[in-house]
């Protein structure tokens, strides 16, 4: 029989099955005595619990999304593939052909890149399935073919696309600050002298930026980890005209700055740029400042492999450093 007991804030539940003892900690009792049942049920008949996907989708959902750097899209989109037929299916009985299926209707539908978002999202899913929750005993998506990833989008950004998006975000006689537009072009800005994600740049607060040495924290950045952002003096400059209050330092949600962007955007004329294509600017240029494991820390890449286009240069560029 299992037992379940508190532990600080927490709960550990323990079972003993065939003279081995497991025991796992939960932040609720529900999910204790989940975890508990599901033990106890696959000792007993010797199978995995009778779980569907959607079982699964929805645990996710409810307990490995929330503070996730991805949080809202995983959860819109376990809730999507919950609505699916397949979805029904229990875990166990789930095939590498059934996700076929759902992989070619999809494709029909989005791009290969939306499809690989998404088959990541069940690979984390079957993963817990398999570790912390006992559900599945291996991942119905090993051995699946897979689209093709296509090539990342590195837009270069010319000086007068950004003389353009600065007359039309308003700061054609220097930095403002007044309206919301007006830090929305400065955030773009921003974002050309540090690499910072969009998300990233909303969520800064004065509480992690010092002007003096010229560095902004990340206490989290998209992969989960804190990191410091090393500042231009063009960003620090930015940065003293915004106004210090007890919230983020440029006073946008990250859904208001994608609004006025597309405005700005669409009045400049430059209609195919995307906020984002900043980043890939911003690492272009950084990249001409620091060698690759500076830029790598500066920027969070974990895989340094991704960031040698960056440095795609001729010998004969190179054999002039040599002088």
């Amino acid at each position: 029989m299992a037992s379940i007991y508190r532990v600080g804030k927490k709960w550990r539940a323990q079972v003993s099955i065939r003279g081995l003892r497991e025991t796992e900690v939960f932040a609720t009792k529900q999910q204790a005595a989940a975890w508990a049942l599901d033990k106890e049920a696959a000792g007993r008949v010797g199978k995995m619990p009778s779980r569907t996907l959607k079982d699964a989708l929805d645990r996710y959902a409810t307990e490995v999304a929330p503070g996730r750097a991805g949080e809202s899209w995983e959860v819109v989109r376990c809730t999507a593939i919950g609505r699916l037929k397949m979805a029904d299916i229990l875990l166990k009985d789930l095939s590498r052909s059934d996700l076929s299926s759902w992989r070619d209707a999809r494709l029909k539908e989005v791009k290969p890149a939306t499809v690989l978002r998404d088959v990541n999202l069940l690979r984390a899913v079957f993963k817990r399935c398999i570790g912390d929750w006992g559900w599945l005993r291996e991942s119905p998506l090993e051995g699946m073919s897979l689209p093709k990833a296509p090539p990342g989008r590195r837009r270069r950004i010319s000086e007068a696309e950004i003389q353009a998006i600065r007359l039309s975000g308003g700061l054609d006689q220097g930095y403002a600050v007044k309206t919301a537009t007006e830090r929305t072009c400065m955030a773009f800005l921003f974002a050309l002298e540090t690499a910072m994600r969009s998300s990233e740049i909303v969520g800064l607060t004065w509480p992690n930026v010092d002007l003096r040495k010229r560095v902004a924290h990340l206490t989290k950045s998209k992969n989960g980890d804190a990191r410091d952002i090393p500042l231009s003096s063009e960003a620090v400059r930015i940065l003293k005209e915004l106004p210090h209050t007890d919230g983020p330092c440029f006073g946008l949600r990250d859904d208001d700055r994608d609004a006025l962007w597309r405005k700005i955007r669409n009045r400049s004329g430059v209609n195919d740029l995307t906020f984002h294509d900043s980043r890939a600017e911003a690492i272009w240029r950084l990249s001409k400042k620091l060698d690759v494991l500076q830029l790598a820390r500066a920027i969070g890449h974990r895989d340094i492999k991704s960031l040698m286009i960056y440095y795609n240069e001729s010998a004969e560029d190179m054999a002039k450093r040599l002088d």
